[in-house]
């Protein structure tokens, strides 16, 4: 309950901000990854699925590298070409497995995706029991296999990340032992606040509103991963909304916050 109480005035305190009063806080949940315990668990939407957006990379990431098409953080590097999403202006680039992750490119998502191929990545999902598992994409915005996570068919509860986080860190999924190493490798974040190894991914993404069209300016923010200390390792998910567009990503936010409530010294994980 301390540890419990202890998240509830950070999140209260939060809202209560200025600098916070356009974000709610929809779910902080944390596992102790040996035995599954709740650590903390607050907000009320941990059961809600929404787009996972960029944190279904680690899912790419464990079947690409599994499936032999990833092959190291250089490898394989591909190049930009016109046609490609282009967001932003470092995904108009060569791009190798460790840029892909660092600057979330969504083009390389997608040209791993086809790679895999459909059937394996549906076989994958299952094995993973990753969400609602549904890659068909939603009718005339194009094929599902490279559009599903943006904002589209497929979705995933704070609970289910945490549990699938919980599965990597215990490296209880069905992926080769290069697959964990490889993965982990790309989303290391070094050792944040009191001694924690944390690895983690942020992500953004739309919900849509009642006619199925994206509400613009109501982003969610994602963080998820998991954190070793010793012999101590947790998982984590945190996901939030904005109620207005912000200057920094609602998954940076997430991130940056997380690190914040759940890493200092006597903090909520002791």
């Amino acid at each position: 309950m301390k540890r419990l109480s202890a998240l509830c005035l950070i999140a209260a305190f939060c809202l209560a901000q200025p600098a916070c009063a356009e974000t709610r806080m929809l779910c902080l949940t944390v596992l102790d990854a040996s035995s599954g315990e709740a650590l903390v668990d607050i907000g009320p939407a941990c059961d809600e699925r929404v787009t996972p957006a960029s944190t279904f990379k680690l899912a790419i990431s464990l079947m690409g590298f599994d499936a032999g098409i990833l092959k190291s953080p250089d490898e394989p590097r591909l190049a930009f070409k016109q046609g490609y999403v282009d967001w932003r202006p470092e995904w108009r680039q060569a791009t190798t497995p460790a840029t892909w992750m660092r600057d979330s490119v969504v083009w390389y998502s997608q040209r791993m995706m086809e790679k895999l191929g459909r059937e394996r990545v549906k076989h994958d999902l299952a094995a993973f029991d990753y969400g609602n598992q549904n890659i068909a994409g939603v009718a005339g915005e194009g094929d599902g296999l490279t559009t599903a996570w943006l904002g589209n068919s497929l979705q995933i509860s704070p609970r289910e990340q945490a549990a699938f986080m919980r599965r990597i860190a215990g490296r209880e999924l069905p992926v080769s032992e290069h697959a964990y190493e490889a993965t982990a490798t790309l989303v290391s974040y070094g050792v944040k606040g009191d001694g924690w190894q944390v690895y983690g991914k942020t992500g953004a993404g739309l919900p849509r509103g009642a006619d199925g069209r994206p509400l613009r300016g109501r982003p969610y923010g994602w963080f998820v991963g998991w954190a070793t200390k010793g012999d101590r390792t947790v998982a984590f998910a945190k996901l939030i909304q904005d109620s207005q567009r912000q200057s920094v990503a609602p998954g940076f936010r997430a991130r940056d916050a997380l690190f914040e409530e759940l890493f200092v010294r006597g903090g909520p994980l002791g």
